[in-house]
C-alpha cells in the first residue's frame, strides 16, 4: 500500500477492524431506528417543535412548542430538546435523557405529568438509545425556555397494564406482544380511556373513550376502541382500523378531528406495516366496553 492510499480495514490492529467493519453502520442504524420511532410513534414534535401554517417548523426543531398544557398542579410548554448546550439538552448526559424520556424527571426535578413518560417505560434499552442518538442528531437551535412554565403538588404514576416496565428485544417476536408496544409508546389508550381526576382509569375503562380535548376544532371526545360490536370497533375491518390510524378517516368515511387527525397524518401514517399489523392485532384483544 502506497503512502497516498487511504487505510484498509484489513491493515489495521482488530480493535479498529471491528470498528471499521460495525462501528459507523451501527450508530447510522441507531439513529434510523430513533428517527423511526420519534416520527412513527412517539410523536415528540407534537409538544416540542414549534408550528407553522403547513404543520410542524422542522427548520426550529425541537426548540420547543408553542401549545400551552394546563392542569390543576401545572401551567407548562413543551421546552427545547435540541443539542443546544445552553437552552436545549444537548449538556445532559444519556442517563440523565433516560430518566427523563421514561421516569418523567429532568435536572430540576419532576417533569409535569403532560409528559408522557408513563406510555413510554416499555421502551426497551436498544430503542430508548436509539432515540436519545437521534435526538443528539439534531441541529442545535438556541430557544430559551418559553413561559409558562409552573409545576406543584405530586402525581402518582398511571401504567398501562402489561406495559409498565422495560420490554426485552426478544418479546417483540410475538404479534401481540409488539402490538401493546406500539400502542403504548403511539399513547393510544392514554387518549382512548376514559378519566378519573385527569389520569386514565386503565382498570375499568380501558380503551372505553371519553377523554375531553379542547382545541381548534372545539370540544373532541375520544373515541370507544374496544372490541364492542357498537359502542366500540369490534365491526371494523382490519382495513377500516387501519385507515383511521394512518390516514384520519373513520369507518364512515368521515374525517376524524384532531388530535387524532393531526397524528395520523404528521406521525401513524409512518407507521411500519409490521408495526400497524401488530397494534390492529392487540386492540383486537381489548375487552368490549360500553
Amino acid at each position: 500500500m502506497s503512502a497516498k492510499s487511504p487505510p484498509s480495514c484489513l491493515a489495521v490492529p482488530v480493535v479498529l477492524l471491528a470498528f471499521c467493519l460495525v462501528g459507523p453502520t451501527a450508530h447510522a442504524d441507531d439513529i434510523e431506528r430513533g428517527r423511526y420511532l420519534v416520527e412513527a410513534l412517539t410523536a415528540c414534535d407534537n409538544c416540542h417543535t414549534p408550528r407553522g401554517p403547513a404543520g410542524y417548523d422542522l427548520s426550529s426543531r425541537w426548540s420547543g412548542g408553542a401549545q400551552t398544557f394546563s392542569d390543576k398542579s401545572y401551567v407548562v410548554r413543551g421546552p427545547n430538546i435540541s443539542p443546544d448546550r445552553e437552552t436545549g439538552v444537548g449538556a445532559w448526559t444519556d442517563e440523565e435523557l433516560r430518566a427523563a424520556i421514561v421516569d418523567g424527571v429532568g435536572r430540576d426535578g419532576r417533569l409535569a405529568p403532560v409528559m408522557p413518560s408513563d406510555s413510554y417505560k416499555p421502551l426497551t434499552a436498544r430503542d430508548l438509545d436509539a432515540i436519545i442518538a437521534f435526538l443528539r442528531s439534531a441541529t442545535p437551535i438556541h430557544a430559551p425556555l418559553q413561559s409558562p412554565q409552573q409545576r406543584s403538588g405530586e402525581w402518582t404514576p398511571r401504567l398501562m397494564p402489561g406495559a409498565a416496565a422495560t420490554f426485552d428485544e426478544a418479546s417483540l417476536a410475538d404479534k401481540n406482544t409488539r402490538g401493546l408496544y406500539v400502542a403504548s409508546l403511539a399513547r393510544c389508550l392514554s387518549c382512548h380511556s376514559e378519566e378519573i381526576d385527569g389520569a386514565p382509569d386503565y382498570q375499568s375503562r380501558l380503551g372505553a373513550g371519553g377523554k375531553t380535548f379542547r382545541n381548534a376544532a372545539g370540544v373532541v371526545v375520544a373515541s370507544n376502541i374496544t372490541s364492542h360490536s357498537v359502542k366500540g370497533v369490534g365491526a371494523w375491518s382490519d382495513d377500516d382500523l387501519k385507515r383511521a390510524i394512518t390516514h384520519g378517516v373513520a369507518r364512515d368515511g368521515a374525517l376524524l378531528k384532531p388530535p387524532m387527525s393531526t397524528l395520523s397524518k404528521a406521525h401513524f401514517s409512518k407507521m411500519s406495516p409490521e408495526d400497524l399489523d401488530a397494534l390492529v392485532a392487540w386492540l383486537r384483544t381489548i375487552p368490549p366496553k360500553e
